[in-house]
């Protein structure tokens, strides 16, 4: 299939007009659109390591890569953290939550979710698919959980996010990028945070993005490489 073919369709799918007006989607240089196009690398960052340039492959990442590739590479970014049915439903799926709305309501950012979960229930889910979690303002096993704020990504490092999650009355708020800052101003409200960190709370994401590019019946590969290690 040929590139343009490809972009035609990824743009139909998950349009660049729902990103954000400071983002950086698409391409970042010119391809060649006429190309033949047999497999498609999924990538959350690509690193200079990974531009391995190979024939008939086009990689896609979440966010801009920080350099200018030699291998067709386009980004589907904060559009793809916006658009229903994205990065932020995969992860809700994840948690076993239900959407009901979006938490932003100015840019449709992040979603509310409706819970009928014990604590120690969504507990589990979190410790069963993520491995880094940490916690500010713990609660009891037995607490009801009723309304959870998601935001695949970056969202526990705004201070307005944590304020509104006090104002629509949510019982937590799970993303990534916690700070001390924001860790701070959720305790003096007394919000619970959990922070999955940025990478894992955005790979449920790539997987479903993966599923939508199946349609085109092309080889398709998720990369999943972690820019951060523990230290052993």
């Amino acid at each position: 299939m040929k590139l343009k073919e490809i972009i035609e369709f990824i743009d139909e799918k998950i349009p660049k007009l729902l990103a954000l007006d400071t983002d950086k989607v698409g391409f970042k240089r010119d391809y060649d659109l006429t190309q033949e196009i047999t497999s498609i690398k999924i990538y959350m960052d690509l690193l200079v390591e990974d531009d391995e340039y190979i024939e008939n492959t086009l990689i896609i990442t979440h966010h801009p890569p920080l350099f200018y590739p030699k291998t067709p590479t386009y980004t589907i970014h904060s559009n793809w953290d916006i658009i229903d049915g994205g990065a932020n439903e995969a992860l809700a799926e994840t948690l076993k939550l239900e959407v009901i709305d979006y938490f932003d309501s100015n840019t449709n950012i992040g979603r509310i979710c409706k819970s009928n979960q014990k604590f120690s229930e969504l507990k589990k889910n979190i410790l069963d698919n993520f491995s880094n979690a940490r916690i500010v303002n713990n609660l009891d096993d037995e607490k009801p959980i009723n309304k959870v704020g998601i935001i695949s990504g970056f969202g526990l490092k705004n201070p307005e996010y944590i304020n509104l999650s006090k104002s629509k009355d949510l019982d937590i708020l799970i993303s990534g990028d916690l700070t001390q800052q924001t860790a701070i101003i959720a305790k003096n409200l007394g919000i619970t945070l959990i922070d999955l960190n940025h990478h894992e709370s955005e790979i449920p994401g790539l997987y479903a993005l993966a599923d939508i590019l199946k349609e085109l019946d092309i080889n398709i590969e998720v990369i999943d490489k972690k820019p951060i290690e523990r230290l052993k």
